[in-house]
Parts: C-alpha cells; structure tokens; sequence
C-alpha cells in the first residue's frame, strides 16, 4: 500500500508554547492508525495542521502525492480529508439529518442525493430513529455519533476522529469500536485519537505516541503497552491488549 498521508518534520508554535515539535510520519492507504498521548501532548493540534484548520509553522504535508502545506480546511475536505472534533458543534437549530446533509452537499449537487447519503449514514452509525429529530436534542453521546455522521458524508479518503468515544455507554463503544474497523474495507483510512484505550488499541494496527509536543514512539499497540516511553508518558501501568 502506498502513502496516503505524509507529515514531514511538522512544527506549531503558538508565541512562546512548540504545540507540535518536528513530528514526522506516514499513513498508508487502508491503513486505522491510532494517535495517542496524555492531555495537552499536542494531538489536537495535529489534527488542526493536517485538516487544514490551522498553518505549521514548519515542515510539510503531503497527501496523495501532492504538497498540501498550508491548505485551508474546505480545500483539505475537497481532496478527501474529513475530521470530528472533540466538542461537537452541530447546527443545534436544524435536525440531525439537515446537518448530515449539509456534510453531503460536498459531493452531492442535488438536495434527494444529499438526503439519501445522510439517510444512509445516519443508518451506519446508528442514528436513524433521530433524523428528524432538532440537534439541539441529542445527548453527548448521540452528538458524537452525529459528529462521525457528518465526517462520513463527505465521502473522505481519510478521516480524522478526535474523541469519538465520549459520552457513550460500553454497548456503544462497542458497536462504535466494531464500525470504526471495518471503515478500511470501505476504502476510508483513518487516524484516530482517543482516551478509550481497550477501543483503540484493539482495533488499530499502528500507533503513534506524541508527548509534549514530540513525538517518543511508534509501533503495534502491543509493543506501545509495553514501551516504558510510553508507560511514563501516559499509559502508568502495562496494560493487557488481548
């Protein structure tokens, strides 16, 4: 598989804090990367530089063979770079599937298109019964699957989840564990952030760990558990992964 994503000694400075100090990476096609690191380690940050959020202040992105350096956020989505985030800001005054809708609009030119594609991910990630329903009704953990909701309908080649577990029940995390894994075979590569450790290190094939700013390892999610880069850093303890 080749490189989908490549990040080259990435930088961000905000005055005098480094968010994200010379990171370098890469992502293959088809590949559910995790993204780890204890608060304030710079992984948002990351995700910003990559979405197009926010500019580094060094290095390069590279994404599906072309420089992307310093793109804005709508033209990262146009190539196929979709991101939640981790407080979801829906339009709390429209329903849940205006707001899908308005994700699908970026590839769909007709308003019965975009409605059969937010339709069909609302069914994905288990939002149906709540289509009609205003956003400004849903609980934290429905908002979350709304936030996934929205990044799926702009039909990504790469999508980045920041935090997608919180506010769910066990029973959600795993359904929501189980449809994350199987987003590769539907041609999605995904880099993943979050807190749920027994979610994440079960379902990606590869992590990377960043800690203030830099990044200290990467490597199966067995070899990270057991990493003591990685266990002071953050994890406090070898945890099991089977």
């Amino acid at each position: 598989m080749s490189a989908l994503l490549e990040v080259r000694n990435i930088s961000r400075s905000f005055r005098t804090t480094l968010a994200v100090n010379d990171v370098s990476f890469s992502v293959r096609e088809g590949e559910l990367v995790g993204l780890m690191g204890p608060n304030g380690a710079g992984k948002s940050t990351l995700f910003n530089l990559i979405a197009g959020v926010l500019p580094p202040s060094a290095g390069e992105i590279v994404y599906d063979g072309r420089t992307v350096t310093g793109w804005k956020a709508h033209d990262m989505a146009r190539v196929g770079i979709a991101r939640t985030f981790q407080i979801p800001k829906p339009y709390r005054q429209l329903s849940v599937i205006e707001n899908v809708m308005l994700s699908a609009f970026l590839r769909e030119k007709s308003i019965v298109g975009a409605r059969k594609v937010a339709a069909a991910t609302l069914d994905d990630v288990g939002l149906a019964d709540f289509a009609e329903s205003p956003a400004s009704s849903l609980t934290v953990g429905l908002l979350k699957r709304l936030e996934v909701a929205r990044a799926l309908a702009m039909r990504p080649k790469l999508v980045l989840f920041d935090e997608i577990m919180a506010g769910l029940t066990p029973t959600e995390v795993g359904s929501m564990t189980s449809f994350v894994a199987q987003l590769p075979s539907r041609g999605i590569t995904v880099i993943w952030v979050e807190h749920v450790l027994y979610a994440i290190m079960k379902t990606a094939t590869r992590m990377i760990v960043i800690n203030r700013g830099k990044q200290i390892a990467e490597g199966t999610p067995a070899m990270m558990a057991r990493d003591p880069a990685v266990v002071k850093a953050y994890l406090g303890e070898e945890i099991a992964i089977a």
